[in-house]
């Protein structure tokens, strides 16, 4: 896999380098220490992975994503974990390294990246799952999975909620975890399964999506942190 670093502080470059160069499925093409720098290379040249700073001296790392036209796999590298939460808002970002971060740590995000590029997007499988048709009060509703904002299990009910929608019927929690893809929903509660995209932030043991309150329950709140690379 090719990648480049786009870091605007030496040591933080080094630690970097280092960890590259110890993975031989590596190859590290370029370093920059701005965005504009890395913009004009991303113009004419494609990488798979991209390491990247969000403090950067002209524009953020979160607004440079938004301006590369088919970004590629982005692992972010800064000492703010306040702004994990908002990064995982962009299906780009694979991973958010905080620093300092270990060396571990650091090859987890790269297999987490490894396995964003492996998987052939354009696959018949993949286009299959990202649909799915819910029987409710004897009418197939068609739902498309990536609008799926949470998921509420009440006794013997399912209740699908998106930005347009609410879907109740006879289901368990149990047999949407089966359904969904693991990399994009997160199971917080015993009765709540949520959409990683949509979290709006996170106080204490409640989960915001779109003006909605999700409970964190105790046993799934640490997973919940790992998962986000808080």
């Amino acid at each position: 896999m090719e990648c480049i670093i786009i870091e605007d502080e030496i040591p933080a470059q080094r630690i970097l380098k280092n960890f590259i160069g110890k993975i031989p499925s590596l190859s590290l093409v370029d370093t920059f220490k701005a965005a504009i720098e890395a913009n004009s290379f991303l113009n004419t040249n494609t990488v798979d992975v991209v390491f990247l700073d969000i403090n950067l001296p002209d524009i953020s790392g979160l607004d440079f994503i938004k301006t590369i036209k088919n970004p590629p796999a982005i692992i972010m590298t800064t000492a703010y974990p306040d702004y994990a939460v908002n990064s995982f808002e962009l299906d780009t970002i694979v991973d958010y390294l905080v620093k300092p971060f270990s060396f571990d740590r650091f090859l987890k995000a790269i297999n987490k990246a490894k396995e964003r590029i492996e998987i052939p997007k354009s696959s018949n499988e993949e286009k299959v799952a990202e649909t799915i048709f819910l029987n409710v009060d004897k009418t197939l509703h068609k739902l498309t999975l990536n609008t799926i904002l949470y998921i509420e299990s009440d006794r013997n009910y399912i209740t699908v909620v998106t930005e347009t929608q609410r879907l109740s019927y006879i289901d368990s929690l149990k047999n949407w975890t089966i359904k969904l893809p693991e990399n994009q929903f997160i199971q917080v509660h015993k009765s709540f399964i949520i959409n990683r995209r949509f979290i709006d932030k996170i106080s204490g043991n409640t989960l915001f999506i779109k003006e909605n309150k999700i409970p964190i329950g105790r046993t799934y709140k640490q997973e919940l942190l790992k998962v986000l690379g808080v």
